[in-house]
């Protein structure tokens, strides 16, 4: 896919960016989800953070946010230790940005500590204007120009994107006059929706808004989910011309999140083919559980790259399933490492899982007209099924009261089970 604008290089910049960028914040705005405290986790080890490091590098992703390091002593400590980590099992120049105020301190603290990219942000909201900055429109474009230009005169080939925070309630006036200020000394113009109250139609209209005034810039989407629409809002910000995309693992970040990283990557490789060809997706489910060892808990639910998206609980779905994966199964999450799925036995299981899970993993010889009798019996007493009598122990005590006996299985049991459901 060919960028349909020039990407711009500030002077003699080594840096080149792909037609599409993910962002990964996981390091930053990851670490400021409440899942962080409601799993006691509250933020990540560096020995966590080497080893999510390794999975993103892994996986492909070249852009990694960070925390200012005025955020407190353990970050900038672990800052400066994963440039280093990355710099040993790679060869790949990888973009650490430090996510910085406009403040000329910050800066000079973050590329002190080895950061080789600055996400800078200021708001402009009238919000902003009065309860953050606390500075008026004019101040924060004088400010936001000073503090840019003098940054691109001292770093001539340093990565610079530059935001307005709360971008969608911001007046779109105001926003193109602090963008104006800053436009001839940056990469790339971010558009966030920190609250996450634009919608796809919103997007679209802000996308080419600044694709037409600012044609050498290249523009960076950051969409939270409190609506849900966050990966909507992605995908129309693609269509729209946007370069970059911020997620992360999970799609952690500050009240309901940012879109998940493998969603993100998922729904763009129906898109864009050459995907496939940027990232290696084959890691997208193995970054996925590397986070549920972390934290303790299982990949959400709600995670398109996960072995619950290849789990089947309702009867007419399991029968389906056993005979061709396909009837339920649109997508093939095996490249991006999904490579096995879960019927669940359950209440709404019917007979064909039955028979199965009795013959095939408890060893019954058993008829299907036994495992239609069994069945019925099953769901006529699925109420006895809670946390302390589990559905296989249910069928199980179901099974011994019709006397059903099991196989005499050699001592030593081969390696490979050989499934005989004739």
């Amino acid at each position: 896919m060919q960028a349909e604008y020039p990407i711009p290089q500030i002077q003699n910049s080594p840096y080149r960016p792909r037609a599409i960028e993910i962002v990964d914040t996981t390091f930053r705005d990851g670490q400021q989800s409440p899942l962080l405290f409601d799993t006691e986790k509250y933020r990540f080890s560096l020995e966590e953070k080497k080893l999510l490091l390794a999975g993103l590098i892994e996986l492909g992703v070249t852009h990694i946010e960070v925390f200012s390091p005025v955020v407190g002593v353990a970050e900038e400590q672990d800052v400066r230790e994963l440039i280093a980590y990355a710099q040993s099992i790679t060869r790949q120049e990888i973009l650490f940005l430090a996510h910085c105020r406009c403040n000329p301190a910050d800066i000079q603290r973050a590329l002190e500590l080895g950061c080789n990219g600055l996400n800078l942000y200021l708001g402009v909201s009238p919000l902003a204007q009065k309860y953050n900055s606390q500075k008026s429109l004019e101040q924060s474009i004088e400010l936001a120009n000073e503090v840019v230009q003098a940054t691109r005169q001292s770093y001539p080939s340093l990565y610079l994107r530059f935001s307005a925070e709360d971008a969608f309630r911001t007046d779109q006036s105001d926003m193109l006059a602090l963008y104006d200020a800053v436009y001839p000394y940056v990469n790339t113009l971010g558009m966030p929706d920190t609250v996450g109250i634009a919608e796809p139609e919103d997007v679209t209209k802000v996308v080419g808004l600044l694709r037409q005034r600012y044609p050498r810039a290249r523009l960076e989407c950051h969409f939270h989910n409190d609506r849900g629409l966050a990966l909507a809002n992605v995908l129309a910000a693609l269509r729209a011309g946007v370069s970059y995309v911020d997620a992360s693992i999970w799609g952690l970040a500050e009240r309901s999140g940012i879109p998940s990283l493998t969603g993100v990557l998922f729904n763009l490789s129906k898109k864009f083919p050459e995907i496939a060809q940027q990232y290696n997706l084959s890691q997208c489910y193995p970054l996925n559980v590397l986070m549920g060892s972390i934290l303790g808990t299982l990949v959400p639910y709600t995670e398109p790259v996960s072995l619950t998206n290849r789990t089947h609980t309702a009867g007419v779905h399991q029968k389906a399933v056993l005979g061709e994966k396909k009837v339920y199964e649109a997508h093939n999450l095996h490249d991006f490492g999904v490579d096995k799925n879960q019927l669940l036995l359950g209440p709404l299981s019917g007979w064909n899982l039955i028979y199965y899970y009795l013959k095939e993993v408890e060893n019954f010889v058993i008829s299907k007209e036994q495992a239609r009798l069994v069945t019925q019996e099953f769901k006529a007493r699925t109420a006895e099924i809670g946390r302390n009598k589990k559905p296989e122990g249910l069928l199980l005590q179901i099974a011994a009261e019709y006397g059903l006996s099991r196989h005499l299985l050699p001592e030593e049991v081969p390696t490979v089970r050989l499934e005989n459901l004739d």
